[in-house]
């Protein structure tokens, strides 16, 4: 199956329940990395517009590079107030952006689709001389019991689940190809909180999560409900959480 179809259709789930990224990484990045408002960014595998909000919130201008016709639209609504927003039709491979134009390239909960030869190749052609790539993901924290639980439910409900996060491990092979092995790793702390609706909404926006027809989708929202249940306090469910970066020239 083509990968950048596998969200088609969530794009109202993923809107609603997925979450921002920590507030200091994005301060590092405007204080430490050489981000501002005069620089232009290539987000890539953009989606919704998530993390490229976060960066026109800041003044800087966004190319957002995403194949799904569901995301990029919905990301077209959200973002039509900000006139350094760009919505591009193109892929990890084939951004259609110009040569040399961009002074930096992100890509939050996305690189793990990507080829990485490819992708590779691709952000050497669209950046600038001595311009960065930055791979972001939010990522639970697998200590905590709560998160352990969401995983078995996922394991045992969603034929599809290979982990949070893609199944991205730390320091994975596919990073260390992708910067030649010399990049930056930083994470931030970014617990997310939610209410029932929000829970749900949040464990439905992944490529992998049953929806509604699948065989035992009754039963996987009712083992969901019943993790928000056992851990919320007073209608509030504490979910422990990273963002997580991996920083480097090419």
């Amino acid at each position: 199956m083509d990968s950048t179809q596998n969200f088609s259709g969530l794009a109202a789930t993923y809107t609603a329940g997925r979450p921002v990224y920590a507030e200091a990484f994005l301060e590092s990045l405007y204080a430490r990395h050489g981000f501002s408002a005069e620089s232009v960014i290539a987000d890539i595998g953009s989606g919704t517009g998530k993390f490229a909000k976060q960066l026109l919130n800041r003044g800087s201008e966004v190319w957002c590079v995403e194949p799904n016709g569901d995301m990029r639209h919905t990301a077209a609504k959200e973002l039509s107030g900000y006139t350094k927003f760009h919505a591009v039709n193109g892929t990890a491979a084939e951004t259609t952006l110009a040569d040399a134009s961009v002074d930096f390239i992100t890509t939050a909960q996305a690189f793990h689709w990507f080829d990485v030869s490819a992708f590779q190749r691709e952000c050497r052609r669209i950046l600038k001389p001595g311009g960065r790539v930055f791979l972001i993901w939010n990522l639970r924290d697998m200590t905590d019991e709560m998160n352990r639980r969401c995983h078995t439910v996922h394991a045992a409900y969603c034929p599809a689940f290979r982990g949070f996060g893609g199944g991205i491990q730390k320091d994975d092979a596919r990073i260390a190809q992708f910067f030649d092995g010399q990049y930056r790793y930083e994470e931030f702390s970014n617990p997310l909180f939610y209410d029932r609706e929000k829970f749900l909404s949040r464990s439905l926006s992944g490529s992998y999560s049953l929806q509604k027809g699948d065989a035992r989708y009754a039963d996987y929202i009712a083992a969901l409900s019943g993790i928000f249940d056992e851990y919320a306090e007073n209608g509030v469910l504490t979910m422990a959480n990273r963002t997580v970066v991996y920083s480097g020239t090419l």
